[in-house]
């Protein structure tokens, strides 16, 4: 039986980059050889998710959705875009595994602390996880504050806050939740778009990847989601999806 991958992306008609990191881990992936053909499909983007599964001759497909936040498009859009009724499903003849969104994944932890690391966090330090949230949708920032409390749990930083773009606790009050003369941002995105790249930045004032600020510094790392070590979390979904029936 001829296995494949579907990973799903949000995409972007205004920001084609905001693709790239689906496509570079879905191309890790190929490079592993554990899946006979790995695709991508996209929400906003050609190849279109609609038409994911057209010409395609894998019998057993896990879909993975490269999203951060369980919601709408999660629980929704996808499911009804390919045809999916539940996790397990028989869509024109082939077995379809559905995995929930990445950011909700155990091990994702991994890749935040890899990133906090990376940008100078230690036992001293603060790391500030930060999501996009809104208040339009209070699902929106369930696993933000999921994978902030897997990471304050292990006990390899000072403090582990929780801080958003879009909602409170607010990013711009993030020195306000900590002691701790460091403070290492990192942003819970998939990708170094447009809020990562500019609006983060720009709001909070950052002078680059190291700030200092009132006798404090601020550190900001890169995004969680364009990690090289986030393909190994995807394969360890499918990897749990292969068991169900």
């Amino acid at each position: 039986m001829r296995r494949g991958l579907l990973l799903v992306g949000h995409g972007s008609h205004l920001n084609p980059n905001s693709s790239a990191p689906v496509y570079q881990h879905a191309e890790r992936i190929r490079q592993c050889r554990i899946f006979d053909s790995v695709r991508t499909a996209f929400w906003k983007e050609e190849p279109a998710l609609a038409r994911a599964f057209d010409g395609w001759d894998a019998e057993d497909v896990t879909v993975v959705p490269v999203f951060i936040a369980t919601g709408y498009f999660t629980e929704q859009v996808i499911p009804r875009e390919l045809g999916l009724c539940g996790r397990v499903s028989r869509v024109d003849g082939r077995l379809v595994r559905y995995t929930g969104a990445i950011g909700a994944h155990p091990r994702l932890a991994d890749v935040i602390v890899e990133r906090a690391r990376e940008a100078g966090a230690g036992p001293e330090t603060a790391v500030a996880v930060l999501g996009h949230g809104t208040p339009r949708n209070p699902n929106s920032e369930r696993n933000i504050y999921l994978q902030a409390e897997r990471v304050a749990r292990r006990g390899l930083f000072r403090d582990v806050v929780t801080v958003f773009l879009d909602q409170e606790p607010n990013m711009r009050d993030v020195l306000r939740f900590t002691n701790a003369a460091t403070v290492v941002i990192v942003p819970l995105f998939v990708a170094d778009g447009w809020h990562v790249d500019e609006t983060i930045p720009e709001e909070l004032e950052l002078e680059g990847p190291d700030t200092v600020r009132d006798g404090r510094r601020i550190r900001y790392a890169g995004a969680v989601g364009t990690h090289p070590s986030l393909a190994e979390v995807i394969l360890h979904a499918a990897e749990e999806a292969a068991g169900w029936a």
